[in-house]
This record gives structure tokens, C-alpha cells and sequence, in this order.
């Protein structure tokens, strides 16, 4: 009789385990992703470049106004010194030489808008998708059912915040990104792909 109580309770503190295992393994982890994108090596350091060339192209659309301000006005008083009358062939010359510098400086800034953009975008699908993948290899090793972003949650229990590995893994597989624009090809794309 002892030999079957030492047994029941033997297989009891097997069968415990294996069903918390069994629950866990069906469970979901959490992963602030918030975090990561604001943390993770990749993540700030391409903020950074995007940011600086966000800045260059602040200045540089600063320093085109400022120029067209500047040869501008001359052109702009000499027409309206006409009082109606039509320019001469030398100020016509002069308004259609401004009128090209900018229809210029607007292509050029339109243009390096879009590739900053596209660069943003292109490093945004580098980071997404190596996250993703990290996501996937951590919540298929915890055998877990699910894995939610943090901010989707109304509430949670931080033993499945599983962030820190997220972030960790990252940081390693991912130490950084190219900041360039996306090749043709994907810009071209339709946009709801």
C-alpha cells in the first residue's frame, strides 16, 4: 500500500508540472514594441540619420526660399513698376530665367522629400521584418499560442512581457540598418501592398 501512495504521489509531481507546462505552452507573450522601436541599437541609430536628413532638408528648402526671396524681389519690382504694361524683352528674360530656378528648387526638394520618405520606409521594413521573425522564434520556443503588442492589451501580467529577450535578440541579429531609400522597383509599387 505504501509502494502505491509513493507512486500516486510521484506521478502527481510529474503531472503538475507537465499540465503548467502544458498551460503555458498555449499562453501568450507580450512584447512592447513601443519600446523596442525607440529602443533597440538599429532603431536609434537610424532615427538619428533620418533625422539629420530630415534637418539638411529643412535647411536646404531654407536656403532655396531665401535665395529666390532675394533675386525675387528685384524681378518682382521692376513688373509692378509696369503698372500693367507689358516687360520688355530683358525683364521677360529674367522672370522666365526665375520662374525655371523655381520650378527647379521645388523638383528638388519634391524629389528629396520622397526619398526621405522612402528611405523611412525602407528602414522601417528592415526593422518590421526582423522583428517579426524574433517574435516568432520566441513565442514558438515558449510554446506559447500567441504573441500580442503590449499596446494592444488593456492589461497584462508582466510574466509574459517577454520585451527584454525581444530587444536583446534584436539588438544582436540587427545591430543595424541601411539608411538608403528602397530600390525602384518596390517604390513603384502600388501603395495599399
Amino acid at each position: 500500500m505504501r509502494k502505491i501512495v509513493l507512486l500516486a504521489a510521484a506521478a502527481a509531481t510529474v503531472a503538475i508540472p507537465a499540465a503548467v507546462n502544458a498551460q503555458a505552452r498555449g499562453g501568450i507573450i507580450i512584447v512592447d514594441t513601443d519600446q523596442i522601436l525607440k529602443t533597440c541599437t538599429a532603431c536609434t541609430s537610424a532615427a538619428s540619420q533620418l533625422q539629420q536628413k530630415q534637418s539638411t532638408l529643412r535647411s536646404r528648402a531654407q536656403t532655396l526660399q531665401t535665395q529666390l526671396t532675394t533675386e525675387g524681389k528685384p524681378i518682382q519690382d521692376a513688373f509692378q513698376a509696369l503698372n500693367g504694361k507689358k516687360p520688355d524683352a530683358a525683364l521677360q528674360a529674367r522672370i522666365d530665367a526665375f520662374q525655371t530656378k523655381e520650378a527647379n528648387a521645388r523638383k528638388e526638394l519634391a524629389t528629396s522629400e520622397q526619398q526621405l520618405q522612402s528611405t523611412a520606409q525602407n528602414v522601417q521594413q528592415q526593422i518590421a521584418g526582423r522583428l517579426v521573425q524574433i517574435v516568432e522564434q520566441v513565442r514558438a520556443r515558449r510554446g506559447a499560442a500567441l504573441a500580442v503588442s503590449k499596446d494592444a492589451t488593456l492589461a497584462n501580467d508582466p510574466t509574459g512581457d517577454v520585451t527584454s529577450e525581444v530587444l536583446a535578440a534584436l539588438n544582436s541579429a540587427l545591430p543595424s540598418v541601411s539608411v538608403t531609400p528602397l530600390p525602384q522597383q518596390q517604390q513603384q509599387q502600388p501603395q495599399g501592398r
